[in-house]
């Protein structure tokens, strides 16, 4: 029962470090990269839909990104979705794709990112201490022995205190990346 229940812990604090990288990548760092488009929607028949179900987007050089929607009708509001998503695109329109050339960031821009990394990075640490807020509740549900309880919650601790130290080391290596010019 113990074993599950730090199991479960684990898996879930795991899932916080997935859910980590996958944001940490629309962070982009100067290249051309897919998934910095992944929080981008768009008005398509109605309904708001992400760029990536309307379009493939690709790299032809390492600072250009080329979106070719399925749907030639898309393209004007896919633009305009860009345009509003303040990511610093500036996409041109030949009426079958759009492509956007990655502008090379500036220090002020650098420095914004490493401020959004790091709320990034706070966020998944919050999202752990919840993770061991729930798991210490759950020990104490249990109705163990006064020195298990203790054990339980130290594993739970020692858990936490290795997520945290991966969560700043993706740190350290995301805000190196954006400092790398």
């Amino acid at each position: 029962m113990q074993d599950d229940l730090i199991k479960e812990i684990k898996e879930k604090m795991e899932k916080c470090l997935e859910n980590l990288d996958k944001k940490m990548a629309t962070v982009r760092a100067g290249r051309a990269n897919p998934s910095s488009l992944d929080n981008v929607s768009c008005e398509y028949y109605g309904t708001m839909t992400p760029i990536k179900q309307l379009a493939i987007i690709s790299i032809p050089e390492g600072n250009q990104l080329l979106i070719k929607p399925f749907d030639k009708s898309a393209l004007g509001s896919i633009e305009k979705a860009i345009l509003a998503s303040n990511l610093g695109y500036n996409p041109t329109n030949d009426g079958e794709t759009l492509r956007i050339i990655v502008p090379q960031l500036t220090e002020e821009r650098r420095k914004e990112l490493i401020k959004q990394v790091k709320v990034l990075a706070e966020d998944a640490k919050v999202a752990i201490r919840n993770i061991r807020h729930e798991g210490i509740d759950e020990v104490k549900k249990l109705e163990l022995a006064m020195d298990d309880a203790k054990n339980i919650e130290n594993r739970i601790q020692d858990l936490v205190n290795t997520y945290n130290k991966k969560v700043e080391e993706y740190l350290k290596q995301k805000e190196q990346e954006l400092l790398t010019v």
